[in-house]
């Protein structure tokens, strides 16, 4: 059974120029190949050997991506609003200062750019809310009380 990636429109952007931007790279990539071999010896030329980790590398990467965009499913920004679910953002009142994180797929999470993935502990404690609630992050650090007071 196939795995489904659920991402935004535009986590599904971010990927498609990621790949664009993989195959450019492979004529470089080949062309560094073909300037190494032209220098010898193959068993002991660091730069081929160098080159053919970076085409392995960049190849991996590629099938990657693209096995990604071939078993997507596009997270719907949520209608209605009345409780947290994928795709939505949330902004938390408490703590030091206010928070906002916007709720998307494994994929897509970007912890330091307010994206957490639904599986995290956050995104687990977050699902489901509503404005209002009240909600404990807890962090390896520390457990914070916060309040919901949007959702968006």
């Amino acid at each position: 059974m196939k795995k489904l990636f659920r991402l935004t429109q535009s986590g599904i952007d971010e990927l498609k120029t990621e790949l664009d931007t993989l195959i450019f790279k492979r004529a470089g990539i080949a062309d560094e190949i073909k300037t190494a071999r032209e220098q010898g010896d193959l068993s002991e030329n660091a730069e081929y050997q160098s080159a053919r980790a970076e085409q392995e590398k960049n190849e991996t990467r590629i099938a990657e991506v693209e096995n990604i965009l071939q078993n997507v499913e596009v997270i719907q920004k949520p209608k209605g609003d009345s409780k947290v679910q994928l795709g939505s953002t949330v902004k938390l009142k408490g703590g030091s200062k206010p928070k906002e994180f916007q709720v998307v797929g494994t994929v897509e999470a970007d912890p330091l750019n307010g994206k957490i993935s639904d599986e995290s502990p956050i995104g687990k404690a977050l699902l489901g809310k509503k404005v209002g609630d009240n909600v404990e992050i807890v962090t390896p650090a520390e457990t914070i009380a916060y309040k919901v007071v949007e959702i968006s």
